[in-house]
């Protein structure tokens, strides 16, 4: 496969996955933070690898465009350093949790390339996570791809990225992450606070 055909496979990929994402389902998640945000809850963004880089970029915009409380465990290197070298990475993220008091009025968002598999020993931290937001009765929305893995088959809104090529699955999800997280904290039932170049008029 030559270089062009490559990259116009990748476009017409991320516009097959645009036309299949499903609106309703952003509105409802909209609806959901938007009832975090009234009754004094949090979001608590997880990720891994890109998934972290999606989460601490969430975090500012949710904060600052939405007015939503929010965290990601992996902002802080120190705790969290502190924490894969005391206790071990597969409970780094649900202590860190439960050091924030995670509670029921609080939201879990995780961004995932394949949602987690208890089965097959992938993205435990995430799974222990999500286990412990049922526990406490803490919301959990998802963005991720593959089958959804553990994320979808426990989630309250997840939102699956179709997997159109192997070769494609985790740069397509991570970047359908970005894009629907945006829609969503620019979406007029949620946004508080207008961004620079669109108050720009």
């Amino acid at each position: 496969m030559s270089s062009s055909e490559f990259t116009a496979r990748y476009l017409a990929e991320a516009g097959t996955i645009a036309a299949a994402v499903d609106p309703d389902k952003i509105g409802r998640i909209v609806v959901l933070l938007r009832e975090v945000r009234e009754t004094g809850g949090r979001i608590f963004f997880l990720g891994a690898g890109g998934g972290a880089g999606n989460a601490s970029h969430a975090v500012n915009d949710f904060r600052k465009i939405a007015g939503i409380e929010s965290y990601s465990p992996s902002d802080n290197v120190s705790e969290l350093t502190a924490r894969i070298n005391d206790d071990g990475w597969e409970t780094a993220y649900a202590n860190w949790l439960r050091g924030s008091r995670l509670n029921g009025k609080d939201v879990v968002f995780v961004f995932s390339v394949g949602g987690g598999s208890a089965e097959k020993g992938i993205s435990v931290n995430l799974l222990n996570c999500l286990d412990l937001a049922r526990e406490v009765g803490a919301k959990i929305i998802g963005i991720v791809g593959r089958d959804g893995g553990y994320t979808a088959a426990i989630g309250d809104e997840v939102i699956v990225i179709p997997a159109l090529s192997a070769d494609t699955v985790t740069p397509l999800t991570e970047s359908f992450q970005a894009i629907i997280w945006h829609c969503i904290v620019s979406h007029p039932d949620l946004k508080l606070h207008a961004m620079k170049w669109e108050s720009q008029g």
